[in-house]
């Protein structure tokens, strides 16, 4: 309750908030089960809101804050969980309205909930006749995003991919070389019980079975692995770093791609890692050190303006340039990007990854490799930025060294969630003419 209120109302990330609940507060099951109740109702928030009018009688936006997020959090227990009895969802959830000091919405919050139990049999917006505003219900997405999902890829993709977006996914990890062997570490994992697979999707990459406290194993705990999406590590090995090279990688924080750069190139190679805020260049110091990669330096700047390496002249072999973006291509992680963000945020952002490309290519040293990435789905900031940047800058597109399927006609890598079960990322590779 506490956390959704504060993902809601401040614009926290339930990610961090989850993270940071004491070891000591909660059980191992118990801390599973907060985990699958904040991200659920994040992700089925649409879903739950139409059914929370349409038991109420009234509109979602009219409750007030703790009211509709117990009334989300019953409905969810009374829908997509099978363990709890209904009697428990309810009288929880009015118990959470009283702790809120709001006693009078007691009997509100139970009527409603009473029918949501006596009507499970209702389908999602099986009452709406707008096919747009019934899909968005179905799959719990903002109209607007789905309107432009269904024009880019077709209405059946644009489901399927709302749907995807919804599921949990499996945690992909990558072994971690400065601190264990890989044998050490695998070991480690079997003993823990971790069950997992070698990634089809990038060499190096493993993928844990569905529901594996992977992050409390022993491996994790002691630094020998890292959680990372298999998709986010493929941005890494396409850039293809190797031993001695000057690497840039121009928005770095928190780090997952800076100390994976070191792990490819064995900390044989000079990584400089930038961001633009220093309390996030903290938190890619702290990961770095803990995992070992002592081969990155940390330097804070605004990488929409001149960069100081060019006026030195110290020009780099590979230059990462892994943008801010949407994130539209990471909802099953970060369920409530979706409802934050609106159609303008794209082109602004489009807007600032232009510039952070150019920058980025200035650093590149003749005969060098220059990546491009987001983890969005939208061509306004993935082939339109290309598009625009090749217009104006003399450079050409490498094919990247990635699996076929993953590349498309124009040379770009493009992974979704409902095809490979990863994140949604983009990637081009370039080189000067």
């Amino acid at each position: 309750m506490d956390i959704l209120q504060r993902v809601e109302a401040e614009g926290a990330f339930a990610s961090v908030l989850l993270s940071a609940i004491p070891g000591s507060a909660l059980s191992r099951p118990d801390r599973g089960l907060a985990q699958e109740l904040v991200l659920g109702v994040l992700r089925w928030r649409n879903t739950l809101d139409h059914f929370v009018e349409k038991y109420g009688g009234r509109p979602a936006i009219k409750l007030d804050l703790p009211v509709l997020t117990a009334l989300r959090l019953g409905i969810y227990q009374l829908r997509y969980l099978s363990r709890i009895p209904a009697s428990a969802a309810v009288n929880e959830s009015v118990n959470l309205v009283r702790r809120a000091r709001l006693s009078s919405a007691a009997s509100l919050v139970n009527a409603v909930l009473r029918r949501a139990a006596a009507s499970l049999s209702d389908l999602p917006g099986d009452d709406l006749t707008d096919p747009l505003e019934k899909l968005a219900v179905q799959v719990s997405h903002p109209s607007w995003m789905l309107q432009r999902w269904i024009s880019v890829f077709g209405l059946q993709e644009a489901g399927s991919l709302g749907i995807s977006n919804n599921q949990t996914p499996r945690s992909a990890f990558r072994l971690n070389p400065f601190l264990s062997t890989r044998d050490q570490t695998l070991s480690a994992l079997q003993r823990s019980g971790v069950q997992f697979k070698q990634s089809p999707i990038v060499a190096g990459a493993f993928i844990a079975e569905q529901g594996v406290a992977l992050a409390a194993s022993e491996a994790a705990r002691k630094g020998w692995i890292y959680l990372q999406d298999q998709a986010s590590q493929l941005v890494s090995v396409v850039l293809q770093p190797e031993r001695g090279q000057r690497v840039l990688d121009l928005c770095a924080a928190p780090g997952s791609k800076a100390s994976h750069i070191a792990a490819l190139t064995g900390c044989d190679a000079t990584v400089v890692a930038c961001d633009l805020h220093r309390h996030r260049l903290a938190a890619l110091i702290s990961i770095c050190n803990r995992l070992g990669a002592q081969c990155v330096d940390a330097l804070a700047l605004d990488a929409t303006r001149e960069l100081p390496f060019i006026v030195s002249g110290a020009l780099f072999d590979r230059v990462l340039v892994d943008a801010p973006c949407t994130g539209t291509g990471t909802l099953r992680e970060n369920p409530e990007i979706k409802w934050r963000l609106s159609p303008n945020d794209i082109s602004r952002l489009a807007n600032t990854q232009a510039k952070l490309l150019r920058r980025g290519s200035l650093a590149l040293a003749r005969g060098g490799k220059l990546v491009y990435s987001t983890c969005s789905l939208e061509p306004e900031e993935n082939e339109e930025v290309v598009r625009r940047f090749l217009e104006e800058e003399p450079f050409e597109i490498v094919r990247p060294d990635a699996r076929p399927d993953l590349v498309t006609a124009e040379g770009f890598v493009r992974t979704f969630p409902h095809h490979h079960n990863c994140d949604g990322f983009f990637a081009a590779v370039f080189r000067h003419r």
